[in-house]
Formats: structure tokens, C-alpha cells, sequence
């Protein structure tokens, strides 16, 4: 809306000093025309807001110019701006309306506290995009943002919702569902809903349109979202054609291990000190795909086929490397 982004210009000014045009259109994503007239509105409303001219110049307030935002202490501005800096509001499609509200979160302190605010904030890291090998932690699959945005509009109003989605091994399809809500798990958002009156779970990476509907969602008016997605979770472990596998890892990449697996049912520890785990995984390929990732640091003990399997396929990738190319 015109309001916020007009209250989003003024608070860069405040913490900016003085900024051109192109910056400001660049930070509130829209033309350099209409940050001119967004100026001009401000100026006419009374905001002492003024043009500097020359290579260096842009706009600027008069000094000592202050909105009235006020609340916050030091160490609350401080939580607001970590929290903040995760990425949840990105998967839910709320990351222009994450820095225009961390602005505000900064102007609302007193002049001395929002320096020191700012500077604490630079000094926390929190879910870097890379490990210290450089390998990326964040998910690469980004949903558009309309389709967030209508999803997100659904859930919170209510209203049922239909998706064009496209699940694994599948062509696309429409369905219809009631939407009970969202979830961010290992960089990945779920659509948690019910369609025809059963549960299900849809990753919204893999919806390629939505739409609210006008009619409302049959869902309870309270949730325990936390709830549903550990019974939902639970359900998960307990289906499909999973298969127990017994496992000795290097202890440096126990973690891996266990974070691959659906579950861990036993664990000691061997002669040779490394641990042995039972696990289960989904189905046979997803035990092949977790273990081969490991290479040399671990080794499948049962079942059979599983150790052949994994034998023959390093024997391939041998054979291919046993000559010059």
C-alpha cells in the first residue's frame, strides 16, 4: 500500500542521511517516477523532506525530523532485528514486509540506543547461506511469490484453497483442499491441509498456481500447528515401504547419518569404536541414496541386497576410472 511505502521512504531517510532516487527505488522495489512522486506528496503533507543537487546529492530531512514510534527498548529492537534476520520470511513470501517493519523496528529506538542496536545486529549471523566447505544450506527452490501470497491469503482468511500442484513422479493436477497451515522444515515449506476430509501434505515448492476460493475452509476454528505436524510426522515414519538397516559410521558423520534417516531405532557402539545404528529409510532407494553419500565412512552390515547393491554400483564407478580417458 502507498501509506507504508511512504512511511518505508521516510525511515530511510532517517537512517540513511541522504539517499537518490535510484536507491530508494531500488530499496522499496518500485520506479524512480514514483519515489518523485512520493516526494512530492510527503512534501506537500509536510514532512520536511528536501533535493540535493550534484553528483553526490538525493534527498534528505531536515535534521532532528522523527516519526513517533516509540516502545521499544534496546534489547527488544535487538530480538525483533535476529529474529528478523532468518529466513522465514522468505519462504512465507514476507520479506518486503520484513525490512519495511525492520525499519521501523530501528527508528523506534532513541538516538543513542539505535546506533548501538544496529552495530550489535552486524556482530550475530544467523542460518548463513553456507557451511565453513561452502556448501549451501539454503534450499534452492523458490516459490513465486503470487503463489505464496494466495496461499498464505487462504490460510489466514479461512477460505478453501485450489492448487495446480505437481507431485513426485506425477503430472500436475488440481485439487481443492482446506488449508490448516504453514510449516518451515529444513529450508522446505509445507501446505499442511485436508482434501475430502483427509490429512495431507503438500511442498509448496511444487505448487505452480493457487487460488483462494470464496467459500471457507472445514477446519476447526483453533489449531495446535505444532501438533498436527508431529502426528503428521509420526504417520510419515510409520507408512510406506520403509526398510531397517544396520549401519557402523564414522562418529564424525554420525549426524549425517541420523539426519538422512526417518528414524533411529537402536544405537551401540562397536569394537572398533565407531557407532552401529539400526535406522530406518523410506524405501530401498532412499537407503542406497544415504549410505553411498557417506562412501568409506560407513558401511551398510544388513541387509544383504543392500550391500550388494552398493558393492556393484562402486565397482562401476571403478571399472569407468580404471583407464585413462
Amino acid at each position: 500500500m502507498r501509506a507504508d511505502r511512504l512511511v518505508s521512504l521516510v525511515l530511510l531517510l532517517r537512517q540513511h542521511g541522504r539517499l537518490s532516487a535510484s536507491a530508494l527505488a531500488r530499496e522499496l522495489e518500485v520506479s524512480t517516477r514514483t519515489v518523485l512522486r512520493d516526494v512530492e506528496a510527503l512534501s506537500t503533507a509536510g514532512v520536511p523532506i528536501y533535493a540535493e543537487r550534484g553528483r553526490h546529492g538525493g534527498f534528505a530531512l531536515l535534521p532532528g525530523f522523527r516519526t513517533e514510534l516509540t516502545g521499544l527498548n534496546h534489547d527488544e529492537a535487538l530480538a525483533l532485528l535476529v529474529v528478523g534476520s532468518r529466513r522465514g520470511a522468505q519462504a512465507f513470501g514476507l520479506g518486503p514486509a520484513l525490512a519495511s517493519a525492520m525499519r521501523k523496528v530501528v527508528d523506534a529506538l532513541p538516538e543513542g540506543s539505535r546506533a548501538s542496536a544496529a552495530g550489535a545486529v552486524q556482530r550475530l549471523l544467523v542460518d548463513p547461506e553456507t557451511d565453513l566447505l561452502e556448501r549451501r544450506l539454503v534450499a534452492e527452490e523458490v516459490v513465486p511469490t503470487p503463489v505464496v501470497a494466495e496461499v498464505r491469503r487462504a490460510v489466514f482468511a479461512g477460505s478453501r484453497l485450489r492448487i495446480h500442484y505437481a507431485a513426485a513422479e506425477q503430472p500436475p493436477a488440481w485439487r481443492t483442499v482446506d488449508p490448516i497451515g504453514l510449516v518451515t522444515a529444513r529450508d522446505q515449506v509445507y501446505l499442511l491441509a485436508t482434501r475430502s476430509g483427509a490429512d495431507r501434505t503438500y511442498r509448496l515448492s511444487r505448487v505452480l498456481a493457487a487460488e483462494a476460493l470464496p467459500e471457507p475452509a472445514r477446519r476447526p476454528d483453533r489449531v495446535d500447528l505444532a501438533g498436527v505436524w508431529r502426528e503428521r510426522g509420526r504417520r510419515f515414519r510409520a507408512g510406506g515401504q520403509q526398510i531397517t538397516v544396520l549401519v557402523r559410521v564414522d562418529p564424525a558423520r554420525r549426524a549425517e547419518l541420523v539426519g538422512t534417516a526417518v528414524a533411529v531405532h537402536s544405537e551401540d557402539t562397536g569394537p572398533d569404536g565407531w557407532p552401529r545404528l539400526e535406522v530406518s529409510f523410506q524405501d530401498a532407494r532412499h537407503a542406497e541414496w544415504a549410505l553411498w553419500r557417506l562412501a568409506a565412512d560407513a558401511e551398510a552390515l544388513e541387509p544383504q541386497w543392500l550391500r550388494t547393491s552398493l558393492r556393484d554400483r562402486a565397482a562401476t564407478l571403478a571399472a569407468r576410472y580404471a583407464t585413462p580417458s
